[in-house]
């Protein structure tokens, strides 16, 4: 660290009798051998209290929005998987509607009500990783154990739309590629049904546990007004007591027709955004319900077969289907000029697809929206002064997803 650097960092204390003894450079992460490099926080510290960080966002840059100018527009849907792959299914289905948005495709109800059910599925899955994580890092591993066994029925779930469980590449441009089979709709009432009890055994285990709440309260905490500066959404904002949702403000796949609570904090710190997802799930299990149990009759995909592959027994049948699916798979279809930008609300924050096209067969540009980009540039600045221990479970409470940081 350079002289002038410090001198900064000790001009924040009113002597410099507040250190205590030799300040020291601790290297923070990363502690998992696929990040290269991500993660990294070189702290300066004065014991155990922190008093400056220097985060890394680190080099595991894929360029995702430049390989996008190269691929079609059904082909991108794998690599909105790899972003935030704790819920890839609204990442797929967030970008599938940008799509429609351009082209104006209206899609049927039915279509509606089944992403809403996969993507509140996919929320909870995000939910339970994020809140078993910061358990795990305040000590509590047992419920960890307990909320990934319903994390596995759900990826069971998503074997039954897709054939895949992470990175799911779910749904299609207008729609579903198949629609729900006997099988899902087996599990998913059977996930309905006994969901609610073994949650409880998660909340019963976290929610009021003195050691865990100890280490929680007051951890990593943020101002309202500092998180709305820095472009704070999702669970991380509304910790902060700020009632924004996408779902609610800008309401998209028809989230309009149903009644829903949208859960809110007050102090920002790391046990109110835990306490925020944990109500989430209860609201997303609730969404997941209603839109089941009310699934309308129809079509499982909107009528735009320039987008949506034929029927593979009518490509073997029917010309016109022929050439619909040669088209599409050779990415021979070209998309309206234009520029939209849509988001969804993403496990942890508002995920926004901004799409210019000039007509071509591929984006002319595109940009992601990752809120955890966002929310990791606050890290410093919630971290300085507290303990190490305290910053360890506010980069777990955050859920910054290594896959969308530096996309």
């Amino acid at each position: 660290m350079k002289d002038n650097e410090l001198s900064n960092i000790l001009n924040q204390y009113e002597s410099k009798e507040q250190i205590d003894g030799q300040l020291y450079t601790l290297n923070l992460g990363p502690t998992h051998p696929a990040t290269h490099g991500i993660f990294q926080n070189i702290l300066t510290m004065d014991g155990e209290r922190i008093l400056h960080d220097e985060q890394t966002v680190g080099y595991i840059h894929r360029a995702f929005e430049k390989i996008s100018e190269r691929r079609n527009f059904t082909q991108i849907t794998t690599l909105t998987d790899r972003m935030n792959y704790c819920s890839a299914p609204i990442n797929n289905i967030g970008w599938h509607m940008t799509v429609e948005k351009l082209i104006g495709c209206k899609t049927p109800k039915r279509v509606d009500y089944m992403r809403i059910i996969m993507m509140e599925l996919a929320r909870i899955t995000d939910h339970l990783v994020c809140n078993g994580v910061i358990g795990v890092d305040s000590g509590a591993l047992t419920g960890f154990t307990y909320v990934f066994q319903d994390r596995e029925r759900i990826y069971e779930m998503y074997e039954e739309i897709c054939g895949a469980r992470m990175t799911t590449n779910m749904g299609r441009i207008g729609g579903f590629e198949r629609d729900f089979s006997p099988r899902f709709h087996e599990l998913i009432k059977d996930f309905i049904k006994t969901f609610p009890k073994r949650f409880g055994e998660f909340v019963t285990l976290m929610e009021r546990n003195r050691i865990f709440m100890d280490r929680t309260i007051g951890a990593g905490a943020i101002s309202a007004e500092r998180a709305l500066n820095y472009g704070f959404t999702g669970p991380n904002l509304r910790a902060t007591g700020v009632d924004y949702d996408v779902r609610v403000a800008q309401p998209y796949s028809s989230y309009d027709d149903f009644d829903f609570t949208i859960p809110i904090g007050t102090a920002g710190d790391t046990y109110d955004r835990f306490m925020v997802r944990q109500q989430e799930v209860w609201e997303s299990l609730k969404l997941i319900k209603n839109a089941y149990e009310n699934l309308p009759e129809g079509n499982f995909h909107a009528d735009v077969p320039n987008f949506y592959l034929p029927e593979k027994a009518d490509v073997y049948t029917k010309m016109e289907a022929l050439i619909y699916h040669f088209k599409i798979v050779m990415a021979e279809t070209e998309i309206p000029k234009g520029e939209v930008y849509h988001c969804v609300e993403g496990g942890n924050g508002e995920l926004g697809f901004y799409l210019v096209s000039d007509g071509g067969r591929t984006p002319y540009r595109l940009h992601f929206r990752r809120p955890c980009f966002i929310y990791y540039q606050a890290y410093p600045e919630m971290v300085t002064g507290s303990m190490i221990s305290d910053a360890v479970v506010t980069l777990s409470s955050l859920n910054v997803i290594a896959g969308e940081l530096d996309a």
